[in-house]
Formats: structure tokens, C-alpha cells, sequence
């Protein structure tokens, strides 16, 4: 969607590189930015909240501080879109629910306060959909406003798709960053579970919550989300740990060519016709370097295991919201609370099990690839704006806690795009980012 003549049309690595040398100011490239945004965002509805005066305001400060000779940050000057899940001080939060409306945090979110570190400029706020459920906001694709961006990261992905800002950071509790990041023809990486702390973010799974980021490349995704790695003593999914070389290790050649094991994840029925033939190619055309594994039968009840937790730990984190006001909710949203709401302790507690037996098949899969390869969704992003599309292969990996990125490389006949899913072994992130690189330029993308 890079079809203007601006510094937009630059991944995010080059864009840092050319801010750092001087090449580039911030102020021309928060411009250029608004420009987009002013072109294209009646159509697009990515933005919940955005203040030009304010984002101008930033990149002075930024250009004033790199003239002074002074250290940069790794992420100097580069505009970053947030979800409005993500808490920023004195900046409207408002969760994409009619019941925040007008709520203002007084201290941002921990990754806030990393972007911030870092020299990153906060562009404005992204559309999320509802709670970060189902219940889709404004936001329509750039590729074809009829069609969904996905969700719940939906402004998220739509502002990187469509040149508004190189950056961008969403959550994940089940398909939330991947599945928009394919629909919309970006990359979108979800971590490790565990990996970015999670504190100022309104929380909805302590069990599965992700944060995640987007990009338009997987050097640019690299780049972002490791300044946002770290401890925080508030999260008990974080523990201390090396800062991690993310970016250094992704930009660099593998020692050998990288392995796939293609597999048809539980769901692979409900894919369309198209997808099955693209993968077929595209393992055909990686040749030696991909063979076809199927999961073990434990992982055909992984959706339902994952639902019970997600739909538990939703009706206990939102119950205020069932309180307050739930008749002013969307549909998906009561639903949802309801049967959480509904859950048996014993089916909950049971379900937390899983994610320990699904990671022992997948620890043996690993021995053998780089990565597993399989679809980010069920098909190219679906026609009209009442849905956010299939998550069914995105809450497996979420629930299993590995990491996962897709990769903008296939198109579907309807012009719109496909991506290609990559799982890596937990932990093992920098591993994963630099097969995701070497299958970007692979393909040509």
C-alpha cells in the first residue's frame, strides 16, 4: 500500500539508520506520516486517537536531542502506533468499549515507557476491536475496505499496511496480531509468552496474553520488539534474563539453509481451496529444505482447551464490566462473558495442563526443523465487516506460548494477501526472526 513518493516506502531499520545519520529528521518523517493518515484514514479508520501537535511536538524534541551530540536510542525517532489496550499517560485509553469512554491513564504501560526510552515516537493510538474480542471496530483493510482487517489489532496492522506509521504494537490472546498482521500484508510477530511484561495493559488472559508488534519486514519487527524484551516484577510471566540480540541475529546468514516442517494444523478442513494449493507450492518449491509432519492427536482438542481458558479468565478480568453495563456490549463480548462465567473450576484447571503436554510433541518436532511452517489463516481476509475472520490457527501457538511471525510472501487470486506462519521452539525467538528474514527475501517479498 507504499504507493506515495515519502520516507514511508523505507522499512523501519533504514528509516532508524537514516534518522540516526541525520539523512532524515523526525519532523519530516512524522509529516510524511500525517499526510498518509489524512489521505487514506476517512477510509481506513486505523486511528482511535492521534494529535498532530502533539506527535510534531515529540519530533522537534528528538531532532533537538540528536543535533545536541547526545546518545540515541535504538529506536530514535521512529513513530509507533499503539493498541488502545495499551495504557499511555494522559493519552485516552479507552479499550474500544463504550464503557472506557473518556478514560485517561495516569502512567503509561510498560512498554510504553520502553518505547519512550528508546527514543520512539508515539504516534497516537490504534482501533482495537472491543475488550481485544471479537466485536470488530471501524478499521477496514487497505487492500480492500470491503473486506475485514482482522482483529483484535486491528488499527495495528491496518497502519503499517497501509503507510501510516513503519511501527506498530498489538496483543495476542488468540490470533490477535498474526491473523490481522496476513489479512493486511505485514509481518506481525507474537514472542515467546512471557517475553514483553505485560503491566498497563488491560488483561484479559493472564495465561495467554501476548504483546506483540508489526512491521512491514522482519528486520523491522526484530528492531522494535527487542527494545521491548525485559523483566517487570508485576508480571509473573517475565523472569530476568540477557537482554536479547534480536535484531543482530535475524539480519545475519544462517549457517545452513533453514528447515520447515510443514504441518496442517487441527482446522485444516476449514482453510479454502486456495490455500491448500499454495502451500502445496511452496513446500514443493523450498524442495529439500521443507518436509510435511503431523501433530499428535493430543492437539485436535488444543481450540477447546484454549477457549476454556480464555473464556474463564475473560469473565473474571472484565467482570466490572458485566457489572456495569453489560447490556452495552457488543453480542460477541456477552457471549463470551457469559460462558466464561459458566466454566466448571474443574474444566479451567484442567486446561491449564495442556499447554505442558501439546509443548512435549512439539519439542520433538523441533529436534528435527528451524521452524514449523503452516498457514497464519484459513484464507486471504474475508469479504465484510461483521467478523474479524477464523483465528483457528493462530490460539494453538498462543496457548502453547511459542513464538510465532508471519510473512507477507503469498497472494491470493482476489489480489488480496496471504501469510505464510512460522513457529519456532520457546524461547528461541532470534532463531525464529532471522528463518522468517531468510524466507522473506527468499520469496522475494
Amino acid at each position: 500500500m507504499k504507493d506515495l513518493d515519502t520516507p514511508m516506502q523505507l522499512g523501519a531499520v533504514e528509516l532508524r539508520d537514516r534518522l540516526a545519520s541525520g539523512a532524515l529528521s523526525a519532523l519530516d518523517l512524522v509529516e510524511a506520516c500525517l499526510a498518509r493518515i489524512a489521505a487514506r484514514e476517512p477510509e481506513i479508520g486505523a486511528w482511535a486517537w492521534i494529535d498532530p501537535d502533539y506527535a510534531r511536538e515529540q519530533a522537534r524534541r528528538l531532532d533537538a536531542h540528536r543535533v545536541s551530540g547526545r546518545a540515541l536510542g535504538p529506536l530514535h525517532g521512529l513513530p509507533v502506533g499503539l493498541k488502545d489496550v495499551i495504557d499511555t499517560a494522559r493519552i485516552p485509553t479507552e479499550n474500544g468499549c463504550a464503557l472506557d469512554a473518556g478514560r485517561v491513564p495516569a502512567r503509561d504501560a510498560f512498554v510504553v515507557e520502553r518505547l519512550r526510552a528508546a527514543g520512539a515516537l508515539i504516534l497516537g493510538k490504534t482501533v482495537t476491536t472491543e475488550l481485544a474480542f471479537l466485536h470488530p471496530g471501524k478499521t477496514r483493510n487497505p487492500h480492500n475496505p470491503a473486506h475485514t482487517p482482522g482483529g483484535s489489532s486491528s488499527g495495528s496492522a491496518a497502519a503499517v499496511a497501509d503507510a501510516m506509521v513503519p511501527l506498530a504494537i498489538g496483543t495476542q490472546t488468540g490470533g490477535s496480531v498474526i491473523r490481522p498482521a496476513a489479512f493486511c500484508g505485514v509481518t506481525g510477530y507474537k514472542p515467546t509468552f512471557g517475553a514483553i511484561p505485560r503491566r498497563g495493559v488491560q488483561m484479559q488472559s493472564h495465561t495467554l496474553d501476548t504483546l506483540g508488534v508489526f512491521a512491514t519486514d522482519p528486520l523491522g519487527a526484530a528492531l522494535v520488539a527487542e527494545a521491548l524484551f525485559g523483566f517487570d516484577e508485576t508480571d509473573p510471566a517475565t523472569a530476568p534474563a540477557p537482554p536479547p540480540r534480536l535484531l543482530d541475529t535475524a539480519r545475519g546468514a544462517p549457517p545452513l539453509p533453514p528447515v520447515f516442517a510443514f504441518v496442517k494444523p487441527p482446522g485444516w478442513d476449514r482453510a479454502d481451496a486456495e490455500t491448500h494449493a499454495a502451500f502445496a507450492e511452496l513446500t514443493a518449491a523450498l524442495g529439500e529444505q521443507a518436509f510435511e509432519v503431523a501433530l499428535p492427536p493430543a492437539f485436535d482438542t488444543a481450540a477447546t482447551q484454549r477457549a476454556r481458558i480464555n473464556m474463564a479468565e475473560m469473565a473474571r478480568y472484565h467482570y466490572r464490566y458485566v457489572r456495569d453495563g453489560l447490556n452495552r456490549l457488543g453480542p460477541e463480548t456477552r457471549d463470551a462473558l457469559e460462558e466464561g462465567a459458566r466454566i466448571p473450576a474443574r474444566d479451567y484447571l484442567a486446561a491449564l495442563d495442556w499447554p505442558k503436554v501439546l509443548n512435549a510433541g512439539l519439542d520433538e518436532i523441533f529436534t528435527r526443523c528451524d521452524a514449523i511452517l503452516c498457514p497464519a489463516a484459513p484464507g486471504p481476509a474475508p469479504e465484510g465487516l461483521g467478523a474479524t475472520g477464523d483465528p483457528i490457527f493462530n490460539g494453538l501457538w498462543t496457548l502453547c506460548g511459542t513464538p510465532a511471525v508471519t510473512v507477507p510472501v503469498l497472494t491470493a487470486g482476489n489480489g488480496l494477501p496471504m501469510g505464510v506462519q512460522l513457529v519456532g521452539p520457546r524461547g528461541d525467538d532470534a532463531r525464529l526472526l532471522r528463518t522468517a528474514h531468510w524466507l522473506y527475501g527468499w520469496a522475494g517479498a
